[in-house]
Order: C-alpha cells, then structure tokens, then sequence
C-alpha cells in the first residue's frame, strides 16, 4: 500500500503525523503552545482548556494542519508542482495571520543568520528557475530535496512563513516518491539551522534520509506494512 494511501485511511496516524509536524514546525519557529494544546486546537478536544495564548499561535496551528492537508490533496490529484501551488502552500500558512498570496515585495532579513535573502525583484526569476530545476532533477531523492530546500530557504521567497512552507516540500517530495514523510523536531532547531547556514547539502541529506527511516519505524507500530 501507498504510504500516502495508509496516511490518509488510518486516523489514528494521520492525526499523530499532522500534530507532530504542526507542533514541531511552529514551535521552530518559536511558538509557545504544547503538544497537548496543539493537538486540542487541531482536533477539536474540549476537554483541555489553552489559556493565556496569543491568537496568532492559534491561527499558525489550524494553518498548518489545512496546508499539510494541501499537500496530501495535491499529491492525491496528482497536480504539478508549481508557482500556483507553492505560493498557494504559503498563504494558506498565513491566513488570518498576514497576506501573503504573491512573492515578498519586501528586503527580507533571517533572525540569526549572516546571511541576507535576495532583493525582492529578483524573487520571481529565481523562483521560476527553481521550480524548473527542481521539476528536471532526476539526483538521489534525499540530495534532490536537501539541495532544494537550502536553495528555498536561501531565496525566501514570501514575507513569512518560508521555514514551514520549506518543511512541508519535503514532505511533499518524500510522499510523492512513496516515502517516509519527516518531522524536524524542535530539540534539533539549532542542527537543522546550521545545515542551512553551512549550505551542508550532504549532511541535510543524510539526517533527512535518518528520519525518513526513523519514521518508517512509527509508521509500522501503527499498522503499515509495505
């Protein structure tokens, strides 16, 4: 079976899978919310009360569950990978929060980093070369999706939101390829941060392809067998 197919017919993964992956990716980028409060916003589970939140981590939790669930419904109608649906992937991470339905218009600078994006009107031709490339690249996966998402997160494309809609293209590609998705955990914000700093292609692919087989582990304590 599919990995895909197993995600989205067993529930009890597919919810342990989209709450790991919204707690993680937020809390990288610095949201305060639990996994316990993360899973009651996602899930509806009124039994636990979240106080003394800002609604803007509420918002970023729901968000992300509905462009996780974009990725599974684009690979499910096998659609291209595009503009459309890049930019598509980013705004819906913003909704509520801040529009971002088109490529920043702004100079753009990464908390932490030396490093400082291009000007913003070179964003539309370095995005157009970058999906090109990444739609010709026939390398090994876990190279393919390392390179693509430190050249990603170089350009940075929108005016927020660029680590998570990152994180979620490689699971895209992983999926799309009919494997393991991964979840960045929060304790290995400063590895996965010096990975992009260093532009460390190798060791990006070799740690991702390290997840990868460590979710294929979980993924069989729920039932999924190739």
């Amino acid at each position: 079976m599919p990995i895909l197919e197993f995600i989205l017919s067993h529930q009890e993964y597919l919810e342990d899978l989209i709450t790991r992956s919204t707690y993680h990716s937020n809390a990288i980028e610095g949201s305060t919310l639990t996994y316990a409060e993360t899973y009651a916003i996602l899930y509806n589970d009124n039994s636990f009360k979240i106080e003394g939140k800002e609604p803007r981590e509420i918002y970023e939790a729901i968000n992300h569950k509905k462009a996780l669930e974009l990725v599974f419904k684009n690979l499910q109608n096998n659609e291209e990978f595009d503009e459309r649906f890049i930019k598509k992937l980013n705004e819906t991470i913003n909704r509520d929060i801040k529009d971002t339905e088109d490529y920043r218009a702004v100079q753009v600078f990464i908390q932490g980093s030396e490093y400082i994006p291009p000007e913003p009107e070179k964003v539309p031709n370095l995005m157009m070369y970058y999906i090109y490339n990444y739609n010709h690249d026939e390398q090994d996966i876990f190279t393919k999706i390392a390179r693509y998402h430190i050249e990603f997160e170089r350009i940075h494309p929108f005016e927020d939101g660029n680590g998570r809609t990152g994180r979620l293209l490689l699971n895209y590609e992983l999926l799309k390829n009919n494997l393991p998705p991964v979840v960045i955990a929060k304790e290995d914000r400063v590895k996965y941060f010096e990975f992009l700093r260093n532009n460390d292609i190798t060791g990006l692919a070799e740690w991702l392809k390290d997840l990868s087989t460590k979710e294929k582990e979980r993924i069989a304590k729920f039932g999924y067998r190739k």
